[in-house]
């Protein structure tokens, strides 16, 4: 015997799409508040040995980018 499994042909994207009736997947907008959260984390973590200062801004940060997030997820299309 030889060769492989038998590949069936590729369908091209546009007929998949009428013949089987799937619809194109959505994808969400860009954002930068994931950035942020991840910023802010870190300025957190580091204001945990260093300074309140950078605590305090580290916390304001992710409170504000974590707002932000849940509400383009909430009402964003």
């Amino acid at each position: 015997m030889t060769g492989g499994p038998a590949v069936a042909p590729r369908a091209e994207a546009g007929e998949l799409t009428q013949r089987e009736g799937l619809q194109p997947e959505a994808v969400p907008r860009p954002t930068y508040f994931p950035a942020a959260m991840a910023f802010g984390l870190t300025l957190f973590f580091w204001g945990l040995v260093s300074s309140s200062v950078v605590l305090g801004t580290g916390i304001v940060l992710i409170v504000v980018s974590l707002i932000g997030w849940i509400g383009e997820l909430r009402h964003g299309e």
